[in-house]
């Protein structure tokens, strides 16, 4: 997908969203009914000097909605937590999506349903924290239609949603080098030769397994991913890149196989040499 048309994707998105809410004011909630769909924000108490939280949204059968990289189509969610009080900072934490191809391209998505984990920084430990979100999504099937909510809730010690909060976050991947031990590992990442500048990476997946690659480059950046026969090497093809790229970008890894997920930070110079 081409820059241009991203952008202009992303426009309509936002507009359509805005539409949709026009003329609409429910006050804010801890859940929300959505099209084909339902949000809701989770508390999970305290964790050391940050609080637990999460964002769960159910889909209907056959629907889906999109990971923070959306791939060739669809749009990731979208947050603003600007509303919330006593918060600094916000962590979203991306449990591993699932790779989806139709007529559209190749997406990046979730099914049936997802909790997102949040770590909340407060600004003062000893204040209460109450979040306030609003968030727009894609909820999609055949076509993509925007959603949108409005929720708030105050977090509280312990939190009634710890458990599933922890269950989600042992589904986001874990940060890894390159070459790291393990049953799952990105071993190596290696310029190919040919006239579209690509990458060939190499890694380690437990036995019977299909690992799945997604690749991530910076914003103006878009890369696609494909497995090459064996299941254990993959290409990452540079489609298109900003022309004054700087001399060094990260491209981040994310390897899924039997459950679970890794994901490897490598550094490219211009010319995309991992160093």
């Amino acid at each position: 997908m081409t820059t241009t048309f991203r952008i202009a994707a992303s426009a309509i998105f936002m507009i359509l969203s805005s539409l949709a809410a026009f003329g609409q004011s429910p006050p804010p909630a801890t859940s929300a009914q959505g099209f084909h769909s339902q949000v809701r924000l989770l508390s999970g108490g305290k964790q050391g000097e940050q609080w637990l939280a999460g964002i769960e949204i159910t889909l209907d059968s056959g629907f889906k909605t999109y990971w923070r990289n959306p791939g060739e189509s669809g749009l990731p969610p979208s947050f603003d937590w600007s509303a919330s009080e006593n918060v600094a900072h916000v962590d979203v934490q991306w449990p591993a999506p699932e790779r989806h191809e139709d007529a559209a391209g190749i997406a990046y998505v979730y099914s049936g349903a997802v909790i997102l984990p949040v770590l909340v920084r407060p600004k003062a430990a000893d204040k209460p924290v109450k979040l306030a979100l609003t968030v727009d999504y894609g909820i999609c099937k055949d076509i993509c239609i925007p959603a949108h909510a409005d929720l708030h809730r105050p977090l509280a010690d312990p939190g009634p949603d710890r458990t599933t909060i922890e269950g989600a976050m042992a589904k986001v991947p874990r940060k890894q080098a390159l070459g790291g031990p393990g049953e799952l590992a990105v071993l190596s990442v290696e310029p190919k030769a040919g006239d579209t500048p690509a990458l060939s990476v190499s890694v380690r997946a437990p036995t019977g397994t299909s690992p799945v690659l997604f690749a991530e480059a910076p914003e103006n950046w878009y890369v696609s991913t494909s497995a090459v026969e064996g299941g254990h090497r993959f290409t990452v093809t540079v489609e298109e890149k900003p022309k004054d790229a700087p001399g060094s970008v990260p491209l981040t890894l994310t390897l899924v196989a039997g459950g679970k997920a890794v994901e490897t930070q490598v550094s490219l110079d211009g010319s995309e040499r991992p160093r």
